[in-house]
Order: structure tokens, then sequence, then C-alpha cells
């Protein structure tokens, strides 16, 4: 079998968003633009509340999804047009933006700590102007597989038979938080067409003879199954992997478009008051 080796290492980079908040950003930096469905990665992470107390007031997105993953603290977000929730540690949120939502996100600690990951996965053109949608779900929703090595999370997908309760229908997204014990391996057969990476959050790992210390981002190469080994301590580690859209990707901050006048109608959109064109539904789960 053709396994997965690490293609590609990217050293995360501290960025200021909202109101001076800093996340630790992979995807969406000059290393790597994009890794096509995806088109940024942050993770957020601090015992000091002075860090983000300002947290990430009103601002647009059109074109694409995100997914919010709380670790610790938790969220609480509310949009323009009325709909308000509280994401708890453990828990998830997935924001179809597409044509257009005004939202904020303010990070809260608790018990010292706040800590969660934010994706943004495109969206194909035919759905990029399509109506917003909001579903928030609670830590208990989340399918967990245990054996004597690993904990699995189904974040998005399905793994050994188990489906978590978000699905993608353009780019069948997997996102697992997996932690692997002391010396013990992981290995899970990916889809080959789907573009993977992994981000090691808690201890240690290594694919192949590439090291994967703490903080580490990881570019799958393509192939089929993906082994990972856990150091002395133990790891903790997103594996995420989607279908790529092979689109024309044009980006300028909160909007991602096709073209360039696209982008252009999205900032007049916002300006004069229109980005917003339909009320996103809201579920919870």
């Amino acid at each position: 079998m053709n396994m997965r080796r690490v293609k590609q290492i990217v050293r995360a980079m501290p960025v200021s968003e909202g109101a001076g908040v800093t996340v630790h950003r992979t995807i969406g930096t000059p290393a790597l633009r994009h890794l096509d469905p995806f088109l940024m990665l942050d993770h957020f992470s601090s015992d000091d509340p002075d860090d983000y107390i300002a947290g990430f007031p009103d601002h647009p997105h059109r074109g694409f999804n995100t997914f919010t993953y709380m670790l610790d603290g938790h969220m609480l977000h509310q949009d323009s047009m009325g709909n308000k929730g509280d994401l708890r540690a453990g828990g998830a949120q997935w924001m179809k933006a597409a044509s257009g939502v005004i939202h904020s996100e303010m990070p809260q600690q608790t018990a010292g700590m706040m800590r969660g990951f934010q994706l943004w996965i495109n969206l194909p053109a035919s759905a990029k102007m399509s109506d917003p949608a909001y579903q928030e779900f609670s830590p208990e929703v989340f399918p967990v597989v245990e054996d004597d090595n690993i904990q699995l999370k189904i974040l998005i997908g399905d793994y050994q038979g188990q489906q978590g309760p978000i699905k993608d229908p353009y780019t069948q997204v997997q996102y697992f938080d997996v932690t692997i014990k002391d010396y013990a391996d992981f290995t899970h057969a990916l889809d080959k067409e789907l573009q993977g990476f992994i981000y090691v959050f808690e201890g240690d790992a290594r694919i192949g003879d590439t090291a994967l210390p703490e903080h580490t981002f990881a570019v799958l190469s393509a192939g089929g199954a993906l082994k990972v080994t856990a150091g002395n301590e133990g790891a903790r580690l997103i594996l995420v992997a989607g279908r790529p859209l092979q689109e024309p990707i044009v980006q300028y901050g909160p909007f991602v478009m096709n073209t360039q006048e696209e982008i252009q109608q999205a900032f007049t959109d916002y300006r004069e008051g229109r980005l917003v064109r339909n009320k996103a539904s809201f579920t919870t789960a």
C-alpha cells in the first residue's frame, strides 16, 4: 500500500486578527496560501485573558464555510440577524457563510484556559451565493472511538462505521481529534483522492522518519493509509482531509470567490449594506 508521508512542514505564523487577538496561522500564510479545499487554519491558545478579551467584533464573510472547534474555554457568538450562541469546550460550530453573513466571536476563558481551532473550507462556485446557515453542536453529539492505544473523536466524516453529525456535500471533509498513547501507532486509510494534513498540538509524534514536535502542521503526501507514531509522552492531533474543488481561488480578506470581479462585488455589497441577502438558518444539536 502507498503510505502517506509528510510532504511539507509549515511553521505557524502569529497573526493579529479581530480587535488585536493573536492567532497562530498555518494555512493562509506565505508558506501555504491554500491547501485545496482548505483556505485557512488558525490555532488560538492562551491562558492570559488580555490576549483575547477584545475578541472578534462584527466582521463579514462570503464564499466559504467556517468550522470552529473549541478545546478549552468557550466562544460567544452572534450575528446581525439576531442569532446567538455559546460554543462550549468540546463543541463545534459549522457556519456556511455562502452569500454573506456578518457576525462576531468573543472568546471566553474557563478555568484559566482558552484553546481551539478555526478552519475555512472553500465552497464551489455553484454554492458561493447560496443561503447562509449556522449549526452549533454540543460535545455530547460527537462519537468517540477508543481502543487500547487511541481515542478518536469524530467531528466531521466517518470512522470505523460511525458517523459524525456534520457532512460537507461538496468536499467530503473528514476532521478527527486523535489522542495516541505513548509509543503507540495510529493507522487510518484515507481515500486517495482526499488532500490531508495533521496538526500536533500536544506531545509529539512522527510519520515515517519525519519528527512532528508539539505545534507542528504537516501536509500529507498523496497515497492511501496514514501511520502516525506517538512519542514518549503520547500525542494529540487533528487529522483533516477533504476533496479538492480544483477551481480558481480569489481571496481578499474575509471574501473568497472565483474571480476578481466577484470580490469587487462583495466589497460593494458590504459597503452599501447588501452583503446579507438572506437570513441564516440556525440549528443546534
